[in-house]
């Protein structure tokens, strides 16, 4: 219960939090998103970008005010997510067969994965999870993200870290780590930015 109420006093305090809420950002992960985007530069106006764990929505509100005039978003997630305008909507797992059919020919120039396991508080298996989902976040980059496409994903340091960064250089032709300030220090959390699929 006392890491609980931490947890909300932090996120009270969190000067990330309060600007998401006076700017119209549905989290403060859109900070991070925003952050990392002013230094590598991965969404351009005109793009197509699928955005997977999309819920609420943050990452996507970003990447639409990006890519106008003339891209398209995707939003992904098994949650719900409120309309955003200009955003297409789907509600599944990125996995599924169905949701590659509901993106039809798009053919993405940028992959955005902040997708996270449910976490049952153990270090390995949650790392296990994770690793999990960045695979099959990289299967889903062979079959929708041109070649010359942009991926980046959530990492988390740890046990399974360095198997996450082999899977990504063995299917990226540059890769990239990187800690936006609107991520938490203390937070295992981090972010890889991916260019050029290998073998296409």
């Amino acid at each position: 219960m006392k890491s609980s109420k931490q947890w909300l006093r932090r996120h009270v305090t969190d000067p990330y939090v309060r600007k998401a809420k006076a700017q119209g950002y549905r989290s403060r992960s859109a900070f991070k998103l925003l952050q990392i985007d002013a230094k590598e530069k991965v969404l351009k106006p005109g793009q197509t970008v699928v955005d997977l764990g999309a819920a609420p929505g943050g990452w996507s509100q970003v990447a639409v005010q990006k890519v106008r005039p003339g891209g398209r978003v995707f939003a992904i997630d098994l949650l719900p997510i409120a309309p955003i305008s200009g955003v297409t909507v789907l509600e599944g797992d990125f996995r599924e067969p169905r949701l590659l059919e509901a993106l039809a020919e798009a053919r993405a120039d940028v992959v955005l994965s902040d997708v996270a396991p449910n976490l049952s508080g153990i270090g390995n298996v949650d790392q296990a999870r994770s690793l999990e989902l960045t695979g099959a976040a990289i299967d889903f980059c062979c079959r929708v993200l041109k070649p010359d496409g942009v991926f980046m994903t959530k990492a988390f340091h740890g046990e399974a870290f360095e198997s996450v960064l082999g899977r990504l250089k063995s299917a990226f032709r540059k890769v990239k780590v990187v800690k936006p300030m609107a991520s938490r220090g203390e937070s295992a959390e981090t972010y890889v930015v991916a260019w050029g699929m290998r073998g296409r």
